[in-house]
């Protein structure tokens, strides 16, 4: 059997209790800034910039001003034509369902460099909050369709 006694002697204890409570005042105020920080703009697209940006970085050359902006409410539950929607937007990461009820913005930009159509091909941008929410391509003509937010080819 091993037994181990210590001699504590108060300062050293109040010296000890404090660094441990400065680390952890630090902890709590750098946590809360972080989370802060993270909520007031990661991932926002508040402004028409910073949606050209995200369109950019899938690909998409858009002209700036939208054509239309429209904002909606999706009814709760989805209805059979959002949730047949929906199936495209799941396939692209988003899901309208987790959004059944919320506000949401559509945001429609002409596009400018779809492969072999000058013309005729609009890009919608779906935002709950300023955050993505939806995305979709639409291809107008006889020939048209439409499609997720992945440049082709």
């Amino acid at each position: 059997m091993f037994i181990w006694t210590a001699r504590l002697r108060r300062r050293k204890t109040l010296a000890a209790a404090l660094i441990i409570a400065a680390l952890a005042a630090v902890l709590l105020i750098l946590s809360g800034f972080l989370h802060k920080s993270a909520e007031d703009g990661a991932g926002r697209l508040d402004t028409e910039e910073a949606r050209a940006d995200y369109l950019r970085d899938l690909g998409w050359e858009i002209v700036p001003d939208p054509v239309a902006t429209l904002q909606l409410q999706l009814p709760d539950p989805l209805t059979e034509e959002y949730a047949a929607y929906n199936k495209l937007q799941k396939e692209q990461g988003f899901d309208l369902s987790k959004l059944a009820g919320q506000q949401v913005t559509r945001y429609t930009y002409a596009v400018l460099n779809y492969p072999d159509r000058a013309e005729g091909v609009q890009i919608n941008l779906y935002l709950c909050e300023g955050i993505p929410a939806a995305g979709d391509v639409i291809v107008t003509g006889a020939d048209g369709f439409q499609a997720g937010l992945e440049f082709p080819g």
